[in-house]
């Protein structure tokens, strides 16, 4: 019961540290960790089965594959324009979107795949792991 009090939580933390990562230490990746580890609290207290049924855990290669696309998209979409990889949108010194306090721009696009991805591998990867080790028990 506890760990279901706890995921909702983690996951606003999980994207607290997405979003503060801009005005401090805090970015994509520390954030997937974070809500990694919330959604495999549930699969260590549930099962797998359960875990899988009530969270769409099943999905997750597809958000890791998702993830990756949209990396690479964000890198790669400059070269279309001419410029290097990466480069930052929209350029030094012209006006960023805002949503809130949160300033659209290409790294928090980047940070947000590279969150997507670290879900979608490290639970894809804790499944693969939970799946081979039911085989070996039986």
């Amino acid at each position: 019961m506890t760990a279901r009090l706890l995921l909702a939580p983690i996951l606003v933390i999980s994207v607290a540290v997405l979003v503060n990562g801009y005005a401090s230490v805090g970015d994509g990746f520390s954030a997937g960790v974070i809500a990694s580890l919330g959604l495999l609290l549930q699969y260590v207290s549930f099962g797998r089965e359960r875990s899988d049924r009530l969270l769409r855990l099943r999905l997750v290669p597809a958000a890791a594959f998702a993830g990756l696309l949209g990396a690479l998209a964000v890198a790669l979409v400059p070269l279309l324009r001419g410029e290097p990889i990466l480069t930052h949108w929209p350029p030094p010194g012209s006006d960023a979107i805002y949503v809130g306090s949160l300033e659209l721009i290409t790294a928090v696009a980047f940070d947000v795949t590279v969150y997507v991805l670290v879900v979608g591998c490290v639970v894809g990867f804790a499944r693969a792991i939970a799946r081979a080790g039911e085989g070996v028990a039986r």
